[in-house]
């Protein structure tokens, strides 16, 4: 007897004990950089450190969506996924602890969650 699997839409978890499908949530985070002195000083790494931070992210369970320079009151402007604040707040330490910038972290809600959001106001 061959055995017959759907397939399963991303972000979806198959829970086998109750055979019920749920929806893995995650969380957007909007991360405002600044370099400080050391990162300003090794600007020219500063690629190579997006990609060391996209990869770091992916060890603690974040996922780095995009990196942007920016013109302004920041440097970069990073968008990340994840599963819970505590990933994301690991991750936003040991960014910190580079010493190449400051950040300051955003929850950011898609029209959807924010829908969701309005939706429990009385």
């Amino acid at each position: 007897m061959t055995a017959h699997f759907e397939a399963v839409p991303p972000l979806t978890v198959v829970l086998l004990a109750s055979n019920s499908v749920r929806k893995i949530i995650t969380a957007t985070y909007i991360v405002l950089t600044s370099f400080t002195d050391q990162g300003i000083r090794n600007v020219k790494d500063t690629t190579k450190r997006a990609d060391a931070v996209k990869e770091l992210a992916r060890k603690v369970g974040v996922t780095a969506k995009e990196f942007f320079w920016t013109l302004g009151s920041y440097d970069v402007v990073a968008i990340f996924d994840a599963h819970d604040d505590a990933s994301m707040t690991a991750l936003g330490l040991a960014i910190g602890a580079g010493g190449n910038v400051r950040t300051q972290t955003l929850r950011a809600f898609s029209r959807e969650e924010m829908n969701g959001v309005l939706a429990k106001l009385a």
